[in-house]
């Protein structure tokens, strides 16, 4: 063989070794892309009492920073309108994003449009809202929903929080009229494609049961995730059920699917005398997640194996993760959640950090 052929085959083999690295995926892409995330929207209000966290070796160690090094790549804060104090006001979240964003994370920002809590059993309208008249509100709404694009810039925003039926009770209730809900919803939206070439929008369903007509109520709205939570407390105890109504959902309505909230109990016990939501074994699944330790890494494990396998799967967030006891031991009114938290009763991180990898 002639020296001449020699480099011009070696020179053939390096392109199509060349070509073959950029077809295929890395670690690093799917890292990048796959939300693996957890709702810490309290942890403004847990820092002021000045806890000390350590990892997963027992230093001490900044929170964020824990989080950051065991693969979180995504932040899920909520934002009530006007709260009774200022945590989880505007003012506080758009800091905490800032904050966030500085350390590295993803900001996807959960939209109560509400001054409290917003869920299935509450969607109350803020009260400065209330006492307009529909074509005022929705108004309202765009503005609203203009500032906080435009000055926090999230990565994932929700149009309302688990909104299975409506939001801004009662001018937008979905069954007891859809046409107002539609407007409230198309004009949030609008507010978010208008100025923001980015965010992705998320809408956002509580549980298993019933998702499928809400999908198809929504699917004439312009949003790209379908996000639901899944607690087995309240959303069944299968996981077989999750990952097909899951499959069926995406498939059936074309979008990307990620678990907005689900969570899991390291033990049954107590640190505080705040009634806990989750304490008794009939609320777990059972044999396979125990409350322990391995129980809630093995848990979330799961929800993570089933959602990266999903077609369209796209992540999962786990809620409560900063919850601990942080007003002490004998506090009647902090946390219901300190024994699902990614730490236990010593604030050490807790084996389920783990389970955040994406490898």
């Amino acid at each position: 063989m002639n020296r001449t052929l020699q480099i011009l085959i070696a020179f053939l083999v390096l392109i199509s070794c060349n070509k073959e690295e950029v077809n295929v995926p890395t670690s690093e892409d799917e890292s990048s892309t796959f939300i693996s995330a957890v709702d810490i929207s309290s942890y403004p209000e847990i820092s002021n009492s000045n806890p000390t966290f350590y990892d997963l070796k027992g230093n001490q160690n900044d929170f964020l920073t824990i989080l950051k090094d065991n693969g979180i790549n995504t932040i899920r804060v909520r934002l009530w309108v006007n709260p009774s104090n200022e945590h989880s006001g505007f003012n506080e979240v758009k800091q905490f994003s800032k904050t966030l964003k500085t350390n590295g994370f993803k900001v996807w920002l959960t939209l109560h449009y509400s001054d409290t809590w917003a869920d299935p059993a509450h969607q109350e309208i803020p009260k400065q809202w209330e006492g307009t008249n529909f074509s005022q509100l929705k108004e309202i709404v765009y503005n609203y929903t203009e500032q906080v694009i435009t000055e926090l810039q999230p990565d994932y925003i929700q149009i309302g929080n688990e909104i299975n039926h409506g939001f801004l009770h009662s001018y937008g209730h979905i069954s007891d009229n859809f046409q107002q809900f539609k407007e409230l919803m198309d004009t949030a939206i609008a507010a978010v494609r208008t100025n923001s070439n980015d965010t992705e929008i998320i809408l956002h369903f509580a549980g298993i049961e019933g998702a499928d007509w809400f999908y198809d109520q929504v699917s004439i709205l312009d949003y790209d995730i379908i996000g639901l939570s899944y607690y087995p407390i309240w959303h069944g105890k299968s996981l077989n059920t999750l990952t097909t109504a899951m499959q069926d959902l995406s498939s059936s309505y074309d979008k990307k699917i990620v678990i907005a909230e689900t969570a899991y109990p390291f033990t049954l016990e107590w640190n505080d005398w705040t009634n806990n939501i989750v304490g008794l074994d009939e609320q777990l699944i059972l044999p396979e997640y125990p409350a322990t330790t391995e129980g809630q890494r093995n848990f979330i494990t799961q929800i993570k194996t089933l959602t990266k396998e999903l077609e369209n799967g796209i992540g999962f967030c786990y809620w409560g993760a900063e919850l601990i006891a942080w007003k002490g031991n004998q506090s009647t009114e902090a946390s219901p959640w300190e024994n699902q938290a990614l730490f236990d009763f010593d604030n050490k991180a807790l084996p389920v950090m783990r389970a955040f990898k994406i490898e």
